[in-house]
């Protein structure tokens, strides 16, 4: 059985949008396209509501960064070619896309050890290696050492892909990757207690 994304989305309690970010970020398969409708496979969405929430509470911080981004899509800032999350895109874009520019409070990420990508409230990507950063324009750092612990291929599986030369870091990665960590912010950056709401 098929679903539009209209379907899939009151399916998993979400906006449109929300649904749609996952559609572009490529993490889900099994995509048909009906001339303009995008369709998901019944089980697919069974997958993704079935997703356990991160067990935030077993990581060695009280409060946790997450980058919240879209995505993927072609810049021409600082440097980079990329911003956000595409599942078809290469480790070394992967992470330059994410290590930054971001606006936060850089010594709370950098504090928190790990930093969980989400699209959509889905972790699609997990960075270690945060200690140093950088400050640019407007508030805006990056995290130059940053390590892409892990990130996934497909969110209904999910299919894990973990790549951290520490044993630590990639089982943090393996720990977070694929399951679902909402949060709420403003920003691209949230900032979740890892005792609080989302460890419920």
């Amino acid at each position: 059985m098929l679903l539009t994304t209209g379907q899939a989305a009151e399916e998993l309690g979400c906006a449109i949008t929300t649904y749609r970010r996952l559609i572009r970020a490529g993490v889900l398969p099994g995509l048909t396209r009906r001339g303009v409708r995008v369709m998901t496979p019944l089980w697919v969405v069974q997958a993704l509501r079935q997703r356990t929430l991160a067990p935030v509470d077993r990581l060695d911080t009280d409060l946790l960064g997450v980058l919240r981004v879209d995505a993927a899509r072609q810049v021409q800032d600082t440097g980079r070619k990329w911003t956000g999350y595409a599942a078809d895109l290469g480790p070394d874009d992967l992470l330059e896309g994410l290590r930054g520019w971001w606006r936060c409070d850089a010594a709370s990420v950098a504090a928190g050890g790990v930093l969980p990508v989400t699209v959509s409230g889905y972790v699609v990507a997990v960075l270690t290696g945060l200690d140093r950063w950088e400050k640019g324009d407007g508030g805006r750092h990056t995290f130059p050492d940053a390590v892409l612990a892990g990130h996934v291929t497909d969110l209904a599986t999910p299919t894990k892909h973990v790549t951290a030369p520490r044993e630590t870091d990639r089982d943090i990665a393996d720990l977070l990757l694929g399951a679902r960590l909402p949060s709420q912010s403003s920003g691209a950056i949230a900032y979740v207690s890892t005792h609080g709401s989302t460890a419920n």
